[in-house]
């Protein structure tokens, strides 16, 4: 069987409404609003690394301080009371560091209407990565100015920007399928080099570019549809591991 056929495949058996459920997809899904979907979004991705089930749960737990609408807890300043708290949300991400993400989404919507307009100026990913990295100014969302692959915020990008009326939600009209990175984590990156040698050794930008360098050969208008492929058999293999 062909590489592009496994893959294609992979995304068949993982790419289903079934994923939801057991995915921190399911939070910025809760939501209609645009502003409300992208900040739930942005928020979970922030603290996605981990085996997924706790990260499910604090992002519940953090999903009921944000209320029925994400927006409205930016722009009434609720989380001022989280300054000084040393609250822990999820592994080594704490009160502070949420306080320091929507001190900058209150500035940031204080002026615009929608985080996609970070991600339509030319070089749109990769610039846009930057400008989100320092709107939240925490090292919790990292730029590729450090190259870094920025996971957790590909992976934003993914659930708002692809929409295949299964998964993602695809709620940012204006950013071409073709230009998405895909959101590079240690399952992604095992299966990856299984199947190509030319991949550096380490989970940096170079690492991710490469990755979806090849993923678009395969199909180049969405690359990274294949990262349930990749994601979703690498995370089956480790569970078969662990037993």
């Amino acid at each position: 069987m062909q590489i592009k056929d496994l893959l294609d495949e992979l995304v068949g058996k993982y790419n289903v409404r079934s994923f939801i459920g057991t995915d921190p997809v399911q939070f910025p899904r809760r939501f209609s609003g645009l502003q409300d979907i992208e900040i739930s979004a942005l928020l979970t991705s922030v603290i996605t690394w981990g085996r997924r089930d706790i990260v499910c749960r604090d992002a519940d737990r953090l999903h009921q301080l944000l209320g029925e609408s994400p927006h409205a807890y930016i722009m009434s300043r609720r989380w001022d009371v989280l300054k000084d708290s040393g609250k822990n949300i999820h592994r080594t991400f704490f009160a502070r560091d949420l306080w320091n993400i929507c001190n900058g989404l209150y500035g940031y919507y204080s002026a615009h209407e929608s985080l996609e307009e970070l991600f339509l100026s030319e070089g749109s990913v990769l610039c846009g990565l930057d400008k989100l990295s320092a709107v939240t100014a925490t090292k919790h969302l990292s730029s590729p100015q450090s190259q870094s692959p920025c996971k957790r915020t590909n992976l934003m990008l993914r659930w708002l920007v692809r929409n295949d009326g299964i998964v993602d939600m695809g709620v940012w009209k204006r950013i071409p399928l073709s230009e998405l990175i895909i959101p590079l984590d240690v399952h992604v990156g095992r299966v990856s080099r299984m199947i190509w040698d030319d991949l550096p050794r380490t989970e940096r930008l170079k690492a991710a570019l490469t990755i979806t360098n090849h993923l678009s050969e395969l199909c180049p208008e969405d690359p990274c549809k294949y990262d349930f492929a990749l994601f979703g058999f690498g995370e089956e293999q480790s569970k078969l591991l662990r037993r």
